[in-house]
């Protein structure tokens, strides 16, 4: 082991890997694919990374062996090789947050419900529910499978998903002080990367916020403003609004629409007295112009959906202007992947249709702007067929027309000979 791995990767043997577990059982080969992201060998660090993904993070998941690899992940991130930075930093992003925990946009992490969760995991529970499966199973192998499993859970080399992903949170957590640095690294894309995984951390805002403004006011990069000023709102409150407002008019049209959705959020928050009803005007114009011609960014935010992180932001504010932004999210719908189109249109069609219609519809004529270009919107982008059962549902209960077909002729759209049945295409 050459001198720079022996820094990045002390103690690596110390660690009791064989004792941990991961996605494919006991974690002996982690320390391999750490040392190997250290090395010289390019295909060799890439496949490192990808083992490291797929073992101590597997769609989500993480794993007894996982916050014991935070520290040297941290280690290489910080000065490891340079083309394994930024996907170290995006590993160690992930082994803090996924789409499996108390994540919701707009509003960021909602730690205080994590902890609560993951404080009501109990492994007697789990290991008396073992021994009730292994007490009433018939068939002798698939008692010996239980067992095993059940063992594995005692060894703790198995746990609850959401335990088991706070303590690896909490892992990267107890690093932040350490990679703040990195906001001041030479290569913008590191800046990017670290100011979006700070941004998960409400814990930490005391320390973190001075950092991500002293970001904001000296940073030349697009990327790095944007992310940092989303960051900013997800940890902040409504005291920084000074701050943040002025990037309202800046000239780039992404930092304008991260101002927005970092002042959208600290506007609507629990809590919050809101923003008043100017800058919160300027705040929703400024949505409905990115949803109107909508940012093409390199962002992580929403899985780097903005027309999706921009109908979440709007909805948040739907009680001070509900016809802006319910013209705001039809924009967003008809460009955002298909595969977030449901939930934001369940959630629009809540707030245009609050109450279901006690007589009959209405001609769609005699509905307000902002209710037809909605419906018109989900005419194309609805999650209509085989997996739209719950927002065809939502669109029933309210007494709307509750089939494609039926929905277009409504609008005054003619037949396009679409089937309703037809399969919903991911992405």
């Amino acid at each position: 082991m050459i001198n720079s791995e022996r820094g990045l990767l002390e103690g690596l043997d110390e660690v009791d890997w064989a004792e941990l577990g991961h996605a494919y059982g006991r974690a002996q080969d982690v320390p391999g694919q750490l040392t190997a992201l250290c090395g010289h060998d390019e295909a060799a660090r890439e496949g490192a990374l990808m083992s490291l993904f797929n073992n101590i993070c597997h769609q989500g998941t993480r794993y007894s062996a996982s916050p014991y690899a935070v520290p040297f992940l941290t280690r290489i991130a910080l000065t490891g090789p340079h083309p394994v930075r930024g996907g170290v930093l995006w590993l160690l992003t992930r082994l803090a947050i996924d789409w499996h925990d108390e994540y919701d946009l707009p509003r960021g992490i909602d730690i205080k419900a994590w902890r609560a969760a993951a404080a009501k995991v109990s492994m007697a529970e789990v290991l008396a529910g073992y021994d009730e499966d292994i007490a009433t199973e018939p068939d002798e192998e698939k008692r010996s499978w239980i067992s095993e499993i059940r063992a594995e859970w005692a060894a703790g080399r198995l746990m609850d998903s959401r335990a088991g992903a706070l303590l690896s949170y909490d892992a990267v957590r107890a690093e932040l002080p350490g990679l703040l640095p990195l906001l001041d690294d030479p290569d913008p894309a590191i800046r990017t990367r670290v100011a979006y995984l700070l941004a998960w951390f409400p814990e930490e805002a005391a320390a973190v916020l001075p950092r991500l403004l002293d970001c904001l006011r000296v940073e030349d990069c697009v990327t790095v403003t944007a992310t940092a000023l989303v960051a900013t709102g997800l940890l902040g409150d409504i005291t920084l609004t000074s701050r943040l407002s002025p990037h309202l008019d800046a000239t780039d049209p992404l930092i304008r629409w991260a101002a927005a959705t970092a002042l959208a959020r600290i506007g609507s928050a629990e809590g919050a007295t809101g923003l008043g009803t100017d800058l919160t005007g300027r705040v929703i114009a400024k949505l409905g112009a990115a949803a109107a011609d909508t940012p093409k960014p390199d962002i992580d935010y929403n899985a780097g959906d903005i027309p999706g992180y921009i109908s979440c932001s709007l909805l948040s504010l739907a009680d001070r202007d509900q016809e802006t932004v319910l013209c705001g999210v039809a924009d967003c719908l008809t460009v955002m992947p298909r595969d977030h189109t449901e939930s934001t249109a369940e959630a629009a069609l809540a707030v245009a249709f609050g109450e279901p219609f006690h007589d009959e519809l209405p001609p769609f004529a005699e509905l307000t702007e902002g209710r037809q270009r909605l419906l018109q919107a989900l005419v194309k982008a609805g999650p209509w067929g085989a997996y739209g059962e719950k927002f065809e549902e939502s669109l029933r209960s309210r007494r709307l027309p509750d089939t494609r077909a039926a929905l277009r002729v409504y609008v005054g759209l003619p037949d396009d000979g679409h089937d309703d049945t037809t399969e919903y295409i991911w992405g």
